[in-house]
């Protein structure tokens, strides 16, 4: 995804956020602002860590909380990757959005896009006649690393 359409992303989550009563900057900021520059789904640790390594001391109790209430306004996603393990990653108000296998050895995360599974999704949706909002397609395995 191109970086002017993240930062359109980042400008509207500050907006939402803002728009329901939430003050700019702190930990918040901190996490949109990350997320923005991310190109798939992140633990809270990970995105801790990663604060920590650009200088902000964040709090892992406010990232949580901050992912928390991006989440209840639905401009990140929460994917569970099993072992009591989530990650979060922005959802995008275009709808644009991508697919995640799992590596069950090792953690590794590996983003996909396959337009024949959203048509299929589409073609699903028609044939049971279900209006279909949103989806999440997660599958889970092992990677080649941890198959070889």
């Amino acid at each position: 995804m191109a970086a002017h359409a993240r930062h359109r992303w980042a400008e509207h989550a500050l907006e939402r956020l803002h728009s329901a009563g939430f003050r700019r900057g702190g930990a918040r900021s901190a996490v949109v602002e990350l997320l923005d520059r991310e190109d798939c789904a992140l633990s809270a640790h990970e995105i801790e860590e990663r604060l920590r390594s650009e200088g902000r001391a964040v709090a892992r109790a406010s990232v949580y909380r901050a992912l928390e209430q991006l989440a209840d306004l639905r401009l990140v996603g929460r994917l569970d990757v099993g072992h009591g393990m989530a990650r979060y990653e922005r959802l995008e108000p275009s709808g644009d959005h991508h697919h995640h296998m799992v590596c069950d050895s090792c953690g590794t995360v590996i983003p996909f896009e396959d337009s024949e599974l959203e048509r299929t999704i589409e073609q699903l949706s028609r044939r049971v006649s279900f209006a279909v909002d949103e989806h999440e397609v997660v599958l889970h395995g092992a990677c080649a690393d941890c198959r070889a």
